[in-house]
C-alpha cells in the first residue's frame, strides 16, 4: 500500500508560478514511477507528467512541455511538480498517481490539491 498526500495547490494569476509536492508513504518509493494528471470540472481526467522510478526518464502532455517539471526525491519520498507561466486553462484539480515498477495494474492515486489560476 502507498499513501499519497499532495500540498501546493492555491489561488495565482496568469503567468505565476507553483510548486506542487506529493509526499508518499507505506512502501518502497523508488519502485514507484510517478505521474501527475489534473482534471478540470466537467473534462476527463487529463495525464499531465510522468518520471521514472529513478528519476531518469520524464514526459509531459504537450500542453504543458516547457512550462511544467516534474522531478523526485527518493530520499524524501516526493514527487514534485514545478509549474511555471500559468494560464487560466491549468485550473484543475491535480492529482498524483503511484504505479509499481513491477506491475502496472499495481497503482496508486492522492486526494487530490486545487489549482486556480484567475487574475
Amino acid at each position: 500500500q502507498v499513501q499519497l498526500v499532495e500540498s501546493g495547490g492555491g489561488l495565482v494569476q496568469p503567468g505565476g508560478s507553483l510548486r506542487l509536492s506529493c509526499a508518499a508513504s507505506g512502501s518502497t518509493f523508488s519502485t514507484f514511477h510517478m505521474n501527475w494528471y489534473r482534471q478540470a470540472p466537467g473534462k476527463e481526467r487529463e495525464f499531465i507528467a510522468r518520471i521514472s522510478n529513478g528519476g531518469s526518464t520524464t514526459n509531459y502532455a504537450d500542453s504543458v512541455k516547457g512550462r511544467f517539471t516534474i522531478s523526485r526525491d527518493n530520499g524524501k519520498n516526493t514527487v514534485y511538480l514545478q509549474m511555471n507561466s500559468l494560464k487560466p486553462e491549468d485550473t484543475a484539480a491535480y492529482y498524483c498517481n503511484a504505479v509499481s515498477i513491477f506491475s502496472k495494474n499495481t497503482a496508486y492515486w492522492g486526494q487530490g490539491t486545487q489549482v486556480t489560476v484567475s487574475s
